[in-house]
C-alpha cells in the first residue's frame, strides 16, 4: 500500500466519482472512497485513516472500537459473516433484492461514526449498517450511476457460475456506461 499507493487510489476514486464511472469499493476500497469524499466533498483536506496516519486530525477511517485494546494482532480482526440491514430504495437494495443480508468480513478499520453527519449532509448515503446501527457497512452516492462501497468481502461468496449480486450490478452498470460512452463518441464523429 504505502502513501503513494493510497493517494493513487484516492485519485482514481475521485475520477470515478466526478465522471460518473461505475465504482465498487471493497473493504479498503470503501475506506479510500470515504477518505476521498471527506477531502474533496466535505472539505476536510487532511482526512485520512488511522491505519495510514495515526496522528491525523480527521481520521474518517479508524480502528474499530473493539480493536483499540488488541496488542497481539494474530487472528483478532473482525472475521467471519456478519448481518447487515440495507436501506430501502438504494442501489444495494436493488442489487440484493432484500433488506437483511450477511456478508463476510476481514478488517480492523471502519468508518469513524464521528463523521457520519459530515458524510450524509454532503450527499453520501449510508446504505447498509449493522443491525444495531453502530457500524457503517455500506455507502453509496444516490446521484451516481453506480457508486458503492462495502466494508465486507463479497468476492468470498461469488462463484463463476453464480455471481454475487453486487458484482452483477457493477458489471451491468459498467456495460451501460461503456455503451453510453460509445454512443457519445459516435455522435461526436457525425
Amino acid at each position: 500500500f504505502g502513501n503513494r499507493g493510497i493517494e493513487g487510489k484516492i485519485e482514481a476514486v475521485k475520477y470515478a466519482r466526478e465522471h460518473g464511472v461505475p465504482f465498487m469499493g471493497i473493504c479498503l476500497g470503501m475506506q479510500v472512497a470515504a477518505i476521498e469524499f471527506a477531502r474533496d466533498v466535505c472539505g476536510l483536506e487532511d482526512a485520512n485513516s488511522g491505519e495510514f496516519n495515526p496522528g491525523g486530525e480527521h481520521l474518517v477511517i479508524d480502528l474499530m472500537e473493539e480493536q483499540m485494546a488488541v496488542l497481539r494482532k494474530g487472528g483478532t480482526m473482525r472475521l467471519g459473516s456478519y448481518p447487515c440491514k440495507i436501506k430501502a430504495g438504494t442501489t444495494l437494495e436493488r442489487a440484493y433484492a432484500k433488506e437483511n443480508i450477511d456478508e463476510r468480513h476481514r478488517h480492523r478499520f471502519e468508518i469513524n461514526n464521528d463523521y457520519r453527519d459530515d458524510f450524509t449532509s454532503h450527499g453520501m448515503m449510508i446504505s447498509g449498517q449493522s443491525p444495531d446501527g453502530h457500524i457503517v457497512e455500506m455507502i453509496e452516492l444516490p446521484d451516481h450511476p453506480f457508486y458503492v462501497g462495502i466494508q465486507a468481502h463479497p468476492e468470498f461468496k461469488s462463484r463463476p457460475n453464480h455471481a454475487h449480486p453486487l458484482f452483477r450490478g457493477f458489471v451491468k452498470a459498467a456495460d451501460e456506461y461503456a455503451k453510453l460512452k460509445l454512443s457519445r463518441q459516435a455522435q461526436n464523429q457525425e
